[in-house]
């Protein structure tokens, strides 16, 4: 068996964030957490990234435009989104622009497990 995915987790609220990490370890993921998208763009995880999971409304940088600086900087990393304020229009855009999935908070497993199964694997 190779080596765990290693999903990488982007959300302000340290509650949620925490939540994610432990939910997705028991899911068997390798996981790394970060409090903004600047923390993770600046972190060595982002080369190893496999998938990104990512709130959409974080201050400075949201989580659209953290997936829209990944692609314009030739680093496509499949991205599932995440909201608590879901709205049609953003999600058709985010799809548009390549995401994999956009879940709406409370995240339920198997939307979660269908998005992470869905999400092209690396290499």
């Amino acid at each position: 068996m190779g080596k765990a995915l290693l999903i990488s987790v982007v959300e302000d609220d340290a509650f949620f964030r925490e939540s994610m990490v432990r939910l997705m370890r028991s899911l068997g993921y390798r996981v790394e957490a970060f409090c903004s998208a600047r923390d993770f763009l600046e972190s060595s995880n982002l080369v190893e990234t496999d998938c990104l999971v990512t709130d959409v409304h974080m201050p400075q940088m949201t989580g659209i435009e953290l997936h829209k600086h990944l692609v314009a900087k030739g680093r496509a990393v499949p991205t599932i989104l995440m909201t608590g304020y879901p709205s049609e229009v953003e999600e058709a855009r985010a799809r548009r622009d390549g995401v994999v999935c956009y879940l709406r908070k409370p995240i339920d497993v198997d939307d979660l497990l269908r998005c992470l199964r869905a999400a092209p694997s690396p290499g």
